[in-house]
């Protein structure tokens, strides 16, 4: 199953909240930063490059798996 295709939400509860992808391969590495204001929606999708996802700060994260807010 390629998780290429799937999409989830980020909406961020505060200003300034960092999103952060990394990389694939044998090597770990950023590659790509978004910062979000309160009540900004990012929709993001894992790609060949992007294997993680690490997010800073406030924000409820909805994916086909359910909702997680970084709060709880």
């Amino acid at each position: 199953m390629s998780n290429q295709n799937e999409y989830f939400v980020i909406k961020a509860m505060e200003n300034g909240v960092n999103v952060i992808g990394l990389t694939r391969g044998s090597d770990t590495r950023f590659h790509h930063s978004e910062k979000l204001d309160k009540g900004e929606v990012m929709i993001a999708q894992f790609t060949e490059h992007t294997s993680a996802v690490k997010i800073r700060g406030h924000a409820i994260i909805q994916t086909s798996y359910g909702k997680i807010d970084t709060k709880e």
